[in-house]
């Protein structure tokens, strides 16, 4: 997302509407590939009372987990941070 974020600044963009447009971009990417990733999981986190799923459903839910986390970092932090950062890089090249 960053990188993108960065090529959109060489097309000649704002610093606001990079963040815009790039998180707009990579929003759809983002979000299908967790959805695919946690669709497939939810069979095994929820199979925990089935013999021989010990482990997996264990590992399933913390796969989950992780997913949903990563996935509310790069809709709400990634672009909020980059917008702090370079906002003072900005400031200072005026």
């Amino acid at each position: 997302m960053v990188s993108h974020y960065e090529t959109l600044e060489k097309e000649g963009l704002s610093l606001y509407d990079t963040v815009i447009q790039g998180s707009k971009d990579r929003l759809s990417p983002i979000l299908m590939t967790a959805l695919t990733a946690g669709l497939a999981l939810i069979p095994l986190a929820l199979a925990s009372d089935l013999p021989g799923n010990e482990i997996q459903s264990p590992m399933a839910k913390v796969i989950l987990g992780g997913l949903l986390t990563s996935t509310l970092l790069n809709i709400f932090i990634v672009p909020v941070v980059y917008y702090l950062s370079n906002r003072k890089k900005v400031t200072n090249e005026k």
